[in-house]
């Protein structure tokens, strides 16, 4: 071993070159769950194989700045090929690879431990693998060889530099003639087509807008004289506008492998048969569902960030940002938005205040006791009463953000439901991926049933209500082009209903142009971005044509990096003081029996915990209407708080402060 590593420190120059080739075949491999793809990635892109294993050369350059060689090699090494396996293990869960945004959201995924979604027993098999990387590198670090550089250190140290300087012009001369690519517009096939460094490295450097070449106040307000639309002209009508994201949400009638034994979503389809529909283009396919989403409630495109970003991670973490909410408050609407998972996931709660929303009902000020049969996602029927209380909760019209998340991946590969409602047979597939679409289809059917419901409870209430439903994405099932009669995979489908009589008027779509095209049909106007999406709309332009998106981004641009040109110095949508929830956490009184705190009141949940005199203690949910904490953590005379509690111990909603009494003969 020794001979081998004083072998590769002497001729290191030359002998990382296959050594990073052997790296980046390892992390292909990885990307691809296949060594024997890995080499097809080598034999049909050769030359962003070549580049990738570059990127990699220079890292490794790292190793002459320390005079522990073998050491650093292997922490490079490790590094890399653990970044790779990062990569694996997500692309097992879901189609997206894994980007730097990933890294951002990690905080997400560790508040999230010893739950369904991320196990006590995965989060300890994580930390011993971390444990033992660390115990192996401290042993190779003590007891490793050290060498005697023969250069100086600035030699070694401007070597490094020169290679890390040359990746840019490298970079841009492949990016320039083909190589490589600026936009991926699926970013799983990015990664496989450019490589998994190349498509990471983007993620992490090409984040955020460029700056267009002409922008200039000039030109944004040619743009703006060009395309705005004027006062809206609501008419007499001015209905509540309820707008629900339907998670991975598949008109499976376009699946033609796919047969079932009876229709599992026939509401559906008699809506898409009875008001207006049509097929809805999104960013995103399998997963990234809040980058549709940010579309949808902006009215801006995804095309313009970079790969894998999500800009309510990003840019919308410290600018606020021009939504079609902000637009109709403007005409008196309440603004709110309800979901069935976590507040601060996405940055949603954030994000909303954002873009101007008034109220956001999150899982945690929700009484969420059923579940998906994989025990993973929350049913989505408690959001009918969640957004009647909001529609409830103002006098005048609403404009509703419904999420759903009922049909989230990941789909079992083994049988899980016993003798289901609703079966398939898949042509020229295995047995994994029938079981993955019987559970899907008959998750569908449930959606179907919320739908269903949902717009019962709207016209039980018997005001003008236009509802706008779309798919976010195609489900996580590796479907491509081929497979689906829209011949794209990035096409989902929405569909509509109303009770005033609105007329019946298909359309396809992009997820940018939905709310502001229905917006104008009801003559709602106002606001930069929606005026322009609805004039180029009434215009005809292909929403995905160079005439359409050149203008939107420099709009764009203005609006979250520029200098808003198009607000003439005055922020005219500034950020929300957003609530969390509708209704009121309440204590009424408290009880002391078999070592317990009994906590009486309301609109208790699952994320309910007791604050007793300003410290958290260890509270158990009972119901919506108890609590339960013991005995030994309170004292006569405490004042006690019921906080819904989102990841990281976010206080979203506190009940009023109660002061506990107990009585003197009670033993402790």
């Amino acid at each position: 071993m020794k001979k081998i590593t004083d072998l590769m420190n002497k001729y290191a120059l030359i002998l990382h070159l296959p050594w990073a080739m052997l790296l980046c075949l390892v992390n292909e491999s990885l990307s691809r769950h296949s060594l024997i793809e890995g080499f097809g990635f080598i034999i049909h892109h050769p030359l962003p194989f070549l580049y990738n294993s570059y990127i990699i050369y220079v890292l490794l350059l790292l190793v002459f700045v320390t005079p522990r060689r073998t050491f650093a090699r292997l922490v490079i090494s490790a590094l890399v090929v653990m970044f790779g396996i990062i990569n694996c293990i997500i692309l097992t869960n879901r189609v997206t690879p894994f980007g730097f945004t990933d890294i951002s959201m990690i905080g997400d995924l560790l508040t999230m431990q010893n739950t369904k979604y991320f196990t006590a027993q995965q989060a300890g098999i994580c930390l011993i693998a971390i444990l033992i990387y660390v115990f192996l590198m401290v042993i190779l670090h003590m007891k490793g060889h050290k060498q005697k550089p023969k250069t100086k250190l600035w030699v070694r140290l401007a070597i490094f530099a020169v290679g890390l300087a040359s990746l840019f012009p490298v970079t841009k001369i492949a990016q320039s003639t083909g190589v490589l690519a600026t936009y991926f517009g699926n970013l799983a096939q990015g990664y496989l087509d450019y490589g998994y460094g190349y498509g990471f490295a983007m993620s992490m450097l090409g984040r955020g807008m460029n700056q267009p070449k002409d922008y200039s106040a000039r030109t944004v307000d040619n743009i703006i004289k060009d395309t705005e639309k004027g006062e809206s002209t609501p008419g007499k009508v001015r209905p509540n506008i309820i707008v629900v994201l339907l998670e991975s949400y598949f008109d499976i009638d376009e699946y033609p492998a796919l047969t079932y034994n009876k229709d599992p979503i026939p509401y559906f389809h008699k809506l898409k048969k009875e008001y207006s529909t049509g097929h809805l283009t999104v960013p995103v396919v399998g997963a990234g569902t809040c980058n549709t989403e940010f579309e949808i409630l902006t009215g801006m495109s995804c095309k313009f960030f970079g790969p894998g970003e999500y800009p309510q991670k990003t840019i919308l973490k410290k600018t606020d940002c021009e939504s079609t909410a902000d637009v109709i408050a403007k005409l008196g609407y309440g603004t709110h938005v309800v979901h069935n998972n976590g507040g601060n996931f996405y940055s949603r709660a954030n994000a909303f205040s954002q873009m101007g929303f008034d109220t956001f009902t999150s899982k945690e000020l929700l009484d969420i006791t059923d579940y998906t049969p994989l025990n993973t996602w929350p049913r989505d029927d408690i959001l009918v009463g969640a957004t009647k209380d909001a529609l409830d909760s103002t006098q005048g019209p609403d404009y509703c953000y419904t999420i759903t998340v009922g049909t989230h991946g990941d789909y079992p590969k083994q049988q899980v439901i016993q003798d289901p409602e609703y079966t398939v047979k898949l042509k020229g597939s295995d047995e994994e991926h029938k079981w993955m679409w019987e559970y899907y289809i008959n998750m569908l059917h449930n959606t179907d049933k919320f739908l269903k419901e949902y717009t019962a409870m709207l016209a039980k209430r018997k005001e003008p209500t236009l509802l706008i439903c779309f798919g976010d994405h195609l489900p996580t099932m590796g479907l491509k082009n081929s497979d689906v009669t829209s011949g794209d995979i990035y096409k989902t489908r929405y569909i509509t209903w109303n009770n005033f009589g609105m007329e019946k008027k298909d359309q396809d779509l992009t997820s940018y142009q939905l709310v502001s095209e229905y917006f104008d049909r009801l003559g709602i106007h106002g606001g930069t971005v929606v005026d322009y999406d609805q004039t180029m709309t009434d215009r005809g332009v292909d929403p995905e044509s160079e005439k359409y998106l050149k203008n939107l981004e420099t709009l764009q641009y203005d609006l979250l990096y520029g200098k808003r040109y198009a607000y003439h110095g005055v922020d005219m949508y500034p950020a929300s003081d957003i609530v969390m929830g509708i209704r009121p956490v309440k204590i009424d009184r408290t009880y002391v029996y078999d070592d317990k705190l009994h906590i009486y009141g309301e609109n208790f949940t699952p994320w309910s915990k007791v604050y007793v005199n300003g410290e958290k203690v260890n509270t158990t949910y009972v119901s919506g209407q108890v609590l339960n904490i013991n005995s030994d953590k309170i004292r006569d005379g405490d004042y006690i708080v019921v906080n819904q509690l989102g990841s990281n111990d976010t206080i979203f909603r506190s009940s009023n402060e109660f002061q506990v009494s107990i009585p003197s003969d009670y033993d402790q």
